[in-house]
Formats: structure tokens, sequence, C-alpha cells
């Protein structure tokens, strides 16, 4: 999660780890990782699916009906960023 605007890097950083994860951790019957980027700026909130690296198509299709809705996402991060700024002042 970041408390700050959506970066491209942001998507690099985590497809490094995804890698990382998948190479060392994962287990043969498991699917390739997926990860979650929260993201929060000042006045705009966006969430992306940094959908694994060279998954096919399909793959993606079928990760993407299971993913929790990006408008339930949003929705929690603006909550918790609330919460986050409230905490700071």
């Amino acid at each position: 999660m970041k408390i700050e605007e959506f970066q491209p890097e942001f998507l690099g950083k985590l497809n490094f780890y995804l890698e990382a994860l998948d190479r060392d951790v994962k287990r043969p019957h498991e699917n390739p990782s997926i990860g979650v980027l929260l993201c929060k700026g000042k006045d705009v909130e966006v969430v992306e699916y940094a959908l694994a690296r060279n998954l096919s198509p399909a793959l993606i299709a079928d990760y993407e009906t299971k993913l929790i809705d990006k408008k339930l996402l949003v929705e929690k991060l603006h909550q918790l960023s609330e919460i986050f700024y409230k905490n700071e002042e």
C-alpha cells in the first residue's frame, strides 16, 4: 500500500517481488502469484492488479473472476486513508 499517487515504477517493483516469490517460495502445484497495489494520493485513488508477467489471457481472465472487486478495494482504501490522515493530525 502506498499513501501517495500511483507511479508506474510501483508496478515494476511489485512484479520484481512477485517474480522472486514465485521462484523461491511458490510450490509446483500453486498458480503464479498476483499482487494488489493500492495507492492513495491527495485527490485520486488507484487500484491496480499486477497480474504476473507472462500469464496467458485465459489465466488472467480466471484470476479476475476471483479477485476482490476494484470498487470495494477503492472504498476500503478511502476508509483506511481517512483513518490514517485523521491519526496524523
